[in-house]
């Protein structure tokens, strides 16, 4: 098997085993959770990209990957990692802590479709060795990422109990009325 064809079945089933996992015991926690506590659980792991800086670490990536693909990928993963940090930092604020929470998701998402797409644009998959120990971080860690974005932005989009619940007295208040 090619190693373009490994790299692209790796990451597929990366994403596979993590809507498993996250189906099963992830997701019926977050939307059971507080609003605002389910965004600090996944603000609290996108708090750790600052990990991605390991692609401009000289000696443990290719320095041929340098170009197209790893410094955007490290500086948008730092980018995220500190907005990230950020939210939890304002978590008494809650303005300011929404505000960072759509940010980071905002910047996190953007960031990894970027980087799928340079990812291609250096052809990546025929050379994913050159990523050495750090072939790990978009098998595993990508899809994570990106699952929990998108649970992020479904949660943030999603109307709250306690609207619905106000909608629905006011609603039954009107309907009184009439």
């Amino acid at each position: 098997m090619s190693p373009e064809l490994l790299f692209q079945l790796q990451l597929v089933l990366g994403y596979v085993a993590w809507l498993l996992f996250f189906r099963v015991y992830v997701w019926p926690r977050l939307r059971s959770m507080d609003p605002f506590e389910a965004q600090r659980a996944i603000a609290t792991l996108h708090s750790f990209r600052f990990f991605g800086l390991v692609f401009i670490l000289p000696g443990v990536v290719s320095p041929d990957l340098l170009t197209g693909f790893a410094v955007f990928a490290a500086y948008g993963d730092l980018a995220t990692g500190v907005l990230a940090m950020l939210a939890l930092l304002a978590a008494r604020v809650r303005s300011l802590f929404w505000s960072f929470v759509v940010a980071f998701n905002l910047v996190g998402a953007t960031d990894l479709i970027l980087d799928y797409f340079h990812a291609i644009q250096s052809d990546l998959p025929a050379r994913a060795g050159e990523l050495g120990a750090m072939y790990a971080i978009p098998i595993i860690y990508v899809p994570a990422l990106m699952i929990t974005h998108v649970s992020a932005f479904f949660l943030l989009l999603r109307p709250s109990p306690r609207r619905l619940g106000a909608t629905c007295l006011s609603v039954s208040h009107d309907i009184t009325k009439v």
